[in-house]
């Protein structure tokens, strides 16, 4: 949901912009309306470095906003990956001002191959102590790849998401995750509401679906 709408946002200011699903379940896909069964997806560049990524890439219907689909296929690229880390850094950036990868909330060979060919980590965190947690895991995940693969990666910020001012939880996770990240916590925090599942049923992003309601401007 983050990277569907941060995607659709950057474009309405004019970049060009490629998302691109990393995760099996397609999420990313479904939730801007693009097709994910019988076309070209992610999973055929990994298993083809000569096929062009432009074969394969989809217009979304947001202007300035294309996608690179995935299916449960790639689910079976974590057997291919095994002994080819960062193949998928056949990803072409001179046609984008942005490129997204979304990722599997999980810290698999998908997940270290899109971080070995990121320049930064934007780490959505959904206001819950569980996922607080997993936030911890993937900083030291971030430091190993800087490590041994890309040395250039970085940290760009923590996004506090589905927080509920109404709870004592939320509010008491949030002060955490400052306490913990200090700067790197975005000063911007994506409220709780129905309208990103409204926005995600409908195949649109939040800054098409509602673009007066509060969670767009966030």
């Amino acid at each position: 949901t983050s990277t569907i709408n941060l995607a659709a946002a950057l474009a309405v200011y004019g970049r060009r912009v490629l998302a691109v699903d990393f995760d099996p379940q397609g999420a990313l896909s479904a939730g801007l309306g693009i097709p994910t069964h019988d076309v070209p997806t992610v999973y055929e560049l990994l298993l083809n470095t000569n096929r062009d990524p432009r074969e394969v890439i989809i217009s979304s219907s947001v202007e300035g906003l294309d996608v690179l689909p995935a299916n449960i296929d790639l689910s079976a690229a974590e057997v291919h990956l095994v002994n080819e880390v960062a193949r998928e850094t056949i990803l072409t950036r001179d046609d984008y001002d942005v490129i997204l990868i979304d990722c599997q909330p999980s810290l698999g060979l998908l997940t270290v191959n899109a971080l070995t060919a990121s320049h930064g980590v934007l780490i959505p965190m959904e206001c819950e102590f569980f996922a607080l947690r997993g936030v911890a895991l993937l900083v030291e995940t971030i430091d190993k790849v800087r490590d041994r693969l890309n040395p250039a990666i970085r940290l760009d910020g923590v996004l506090a998401t589905m927080y509920d001012a109404r709870t004592l939880h939320s509010r008491e996770v949030l002060e955490r995750v400052v306490e913990a990240f200090g700067d790197d916590v975005l000063e911007t925090v994506i409220g709780r509401t129905v309208k990103f599942p409204d926005a995600s049923v409908s195949g649109m992003p939040i800054t098409e679906f509602a673009p007066e309601h509060a969670a767009a401007q966030a």
